[in-house]
Parts: structure tokens; sequence; C-alpha cells
């Protein structure tokens, strides 16, 4: 059975556990869009606490629901400068911010043209700097979906286990961000977290 999950931004770290606790997955693009989801969006650990960075969308008006793939990522503000000037304004002082530094910067200069590329190739490079063996496969429809992981009210309400956070000493623990908060604070533990969480 090839089970699916929506590909979200900089995923969080229950998302990225099912993910890694997998032996294969398929990407499924084909759904309605839907706001309020991380499709887009992400969290991050700031200087004054959780701060969340959103991809603006172009928003198509002949058709008011448009499936995932067909999302264009809008361009009119630099949302890129922005969410990497925040990236390294929350993790410069992370243990291992500057060893990723140059597989992340990449994203952030270039463009895609849709916003489920664009997260595949994140999810992908993440999965690699993981050394995850995860087999992908974007092509293949998927015969179960796991939507839970995209929808933000739900995965918000589960606990995992702390590890250490830049400005956990000013606003203590934040639960569940972006799975780059736990890659640059944990490095190459990271895998060994996610495989332990069992999401």
């Amino acid at each position: 059975m090839v089970i699916g999950v929506c590909p979200a931004y900089l995923p969080n770290i229950c998302y990225m556990s099912w993910v890694v606790s997998q032996r294969q997955v398929a990407f499924v693009t084909d759904n309605t869009y839907q706001k309020q989801t991380y499709r887009n969006r992400t969290e991050i650990y700031g200087a004054n606490g959780k701060l969340k960075l959103t991809i603006p969308i172009v928003h198509n008006k002949k058709q008011s629901r448009q499936p995932d793939k067909a999302v264009a990522i809008n361009y009119d503000n630099n949302w890129q400068k922005d969410h990497w000037k925040s990236l390294e304004a929350a993790y410069r002082s992370s243990p291992f911010f500057e060893f990723y530094e140059d597989d992340f910067q990449p994203f952030y200069y270039g463009n895609f043209d849709k916003l489920m590329d664009f997260n595949i190739e994140l999810i992908k490079k993440i999965l690699l700097l993981l050394d995850s063996d995860i087999i992908l496969l974007p092509e293949k429809k998927a015969d179960k979906e796991f939507s839970d992981l995209i929808i933000a009210k739900k995965v918000n309400k589960i606990e995992i286990p702390q590890y250490h956070q830049v400005f956990q000493s000013k606003h203590g623990f934040i639960n569940n961000l972006s799975v780059l908060d736990l890659l640059f604070n944990l490095g190459p533990q990271s895998l060994e977290y996610l495989i332990r969480l069992k999401y």
C-alpha cells in the first residue's frame, strides 16, 4: 500500500517524524487547496517567541477551488528575503545553522512557479540532510492519504520531547516547530530524534 501526504512548507517535526517512519511516501497534490493549513506556512522560534512564515499565493479569480498542484507562488512582495532573514535571525547562533546554511539559502534566491514544487524540493533536501533512506514516489497515486499532518489545529495539540532551543531560556520550550528548528539545534542527531518520536 502506498500512503500519501500533502507537501508542506518546511514541515513540522511531527510531519517529518511520520515521513521518516515510512518505507515509501507519495506526495498528494490533486486535492483542493485549503487555507489555514501548512501548505504555505511554517513556524519557527524567533527572538520574541513563535514566528509564523507564510508564502503568499496567487489567488485565481476565475477558479475559486484550485487543486494544490495548480497553486502558484506570488512574488509581488519580497517574501523570500523576509523568510531568509527571519531564519538567519532565529538560528544564526544555533549549533548547526552554518553547517546547513548553504543547503537552504538557494531556495530563497531562485523562483519556483508552483507552491507544491517548491515544497517537494525542500522536503527532498531535508530528507537528504537527515540521511533518511525513505523512498519518495512523487508521481505515484496514493492508496491512502494521511491528511491530519497538514491541518494546523490537529497537529499543534501533540506534545513532543524537549530538546535545546536557542531562545528557550527566554520563552521556554516551543512545541512542534518546523523541522529546521530541530535540524539547526540537533544536527546529525535529528533523524534519531524523529525515529524515536514515532508519530
